[in-house]
């Protein structure tokens, strides 16, 4: 079942790769979307795919590239959206 989750990935998320390590997975996993950075210093990612790939999309953003220090990851399931691909948006 395809589901959209809309993602928040707070700690030392930003200028460590944290977006193209999202995009990667993203990719393999075929799962579409966005993230973007926040003024706030997190992370906003928008995710559409199957709910499995979904789960393991989750838990790789939890651990993020090697730079990343990953505090929290918080989403919530929101209205289906048109997505084709995944995009890094600045």
């Amino acid at each position: 079942m395809i589901k959209t989750l809309k993602i928040k990935v707070t700690g030392k998320v930003q200028g460590v790769g944290y977006r193209k390590f999202s995009k990667a997975k993203a990719d393999a996993l075929k799962i579409t979307g966005w993230s973007k950075n926040l003024s706030d210093g997190s992370v906003e990612i928008y995710a559409q795919g199957d709910g499995v790939h979904l789960e393991n999309f989750l838990s790789l953003l939890k651990t993020g590239p090697i730079k990343a220090q990953v505090e929290d990851v918080k989403f919530e399931t929101i209205a289906d959206q048109n997505f084709s691909h995944f995009e890094i948006l600045e």
